[in-house]
């Protein structure tokens, strides 16, 4: 089996929306996406949708509202993904399946979701759907407080790093100025992210509100092609590797210092590829909270257990940097829509390697990697992507 490429795309601004919901949603980009693409909606084999709900909105059947939203798509199969904080990258997979296996040769991925009209407390509840409820249940701060946990954890075993967490908060809203679809587009430096103040408050455990990412509406598509298809189009984006790993739900049967899901993840993808860490140009991952980037470097192979603060220490994952990671300026910055999270991953590290990244273009992309995961690191989804044409 052949993977398909990406073939087109198109991201709406995360944030606060106007749309008053994920139909509205996903018709501001599912046709921008087949036109970006050069792909007629009566092309389409089937249409993969990823929204995670869970009581954001009592209309469920996400995947039909595709066609609602765009009636030339309303005849298309169409079928909804949920794996939590990485339900994109799960629709993306059963699309990359569905034309791989011969069944359709052009699919459009969609990813929605709207949170802002749900009040704080209700989206705390209604993340904590990500976890073990039979036993994290109580935790406080809500999903914030499962990293809470995970972080403090971290430092009695390794040492205060809420320095370098900072630092993370930091990088990452820098890097969000130059990217136009971003929630929080805002340079707020070390200092504002590393003292705890009235604006910047402990949330859980030791992170702070700078720590933590947005809760945002938003959507984004993408359209999938067979290669041979792909070759007539505008522009191919090829898969070297593309892999999904999962861990224990619960986190009281995993070490919370390691993702070792992850790592598991990043370790089959560079073998499929036949590449290490340091041939990427590039790397888009899941800052949900900033201890999250922080072991996703040790995940990645960036740095030893235990050592990952040296790499934004030292500068490794600036934008000038060894490794440039989170160019877009992350989840901490571009927002974190749930449903949509994995699909707009996958968009900025596509836009890079087209060089149509705009003020965000890391120059001479050749190798991007895309690294997003649903729950804390249970299901684990690793993609290393290269330009075709």
């Amino acid at each position: 089996m052949t993977d398909p490429n990406i073939v087109g795309w198109a991201h709406g601004t995360f944030g606060k929306a106007e749309a008053p919901d994920t139909e509205t949603l996903m018709a501001g980009v599912t046709g921008p996406a087949l036109d970006h693409a050069g792909v007629a909606p009566e092309d389409l084999d089937g249409i993969f949708v990823g929204v995670f709900n869970n009581g954001f909105s009592d209309q469920d059947f996400q995947g039909a509202l595709v066609g609602m939203g765009d009636e030339r798509l309303a005849r298309v199969p169409a079928t909804r993904y949920e794996n939590a904080c990485a339900t994109g990258s799960a629709a993306l997979h059963g699309a990359m399946d569905f034309i791989a296996s011969g069944r359709g040769k052009i699919a459009l991925v969609v990813g929605a979701e709207k949170m802002t009209a749900t009040s704080n407390a209700e989206v705390g509840e209604i993340l904590l759907g990500a976890s073990y409820r039979r036993e994290e249940s109580g935790v406080g701060g809500g999903f914030a407080g499962l990293f809470g946990n995970i972080a403090a954890s971290y430092f009695q075993k390794y040492g205060d790093k809420s320095e370098e967490l900072a630092m993370i908060a930091a990088k990452n809203h820098a890097n969000g100025m130059a990217n136009p679809f971003s929630h929080m587009r805002r340079d707020f430096g070390f200092d504002f992210c590393n003292a705890v103040s009235d604006k910047n408050p402990y949330v859980a455990g030791p992170l702070r509100r700078t720590d933590c990412s947005l809760v945002s509406d938003g959507a984004a598509a993408l359209v999938l092609a067979a290669p041979e298809v792909a070759a007539d189009l505008h522009r191919a984006i090829a898969f070297r590797a593309r892999t999904h790993a999962n861990e224990p739900l619960a986190l009281s049967r995993r070490d919370v210092t390691r993702f070792d899901g992850a790592r598991r993840a990043w370790d089959a993808a560079y073998a499929t590829a036949g590449l290490g860490v340091n041939d990427l140009s590039l790397v888009e991952t899941h800052d949900c909270f900033t201890i999250a980037e922080l072991l996703e470097y040790e995940a990645m192979g960036l740095a030893e257990p235990g050592q990952g603060g040296r790499a934004i220490r030292e500068g490794w994952t600036a934008k000038d940097g060894r490794l440039p990671v989170n160019a877009s300026g992350g989840l901490k910055s571009k927002g974190h829509p749930i449903g949509a999270t994995g699909v707009s991953m996958h968009i900025m590290a596509a836009m890079q390697l087209m060089g149509e990244a705009g003020d965000m273009q890391i120059a001479d992309a050749t190798l991007a990697g895309v690294f997003n995961m649903g729950g804390a690191a249970v299901a684990n989804y690793t993609s290393i992507l290269e330009r075709v044409s």
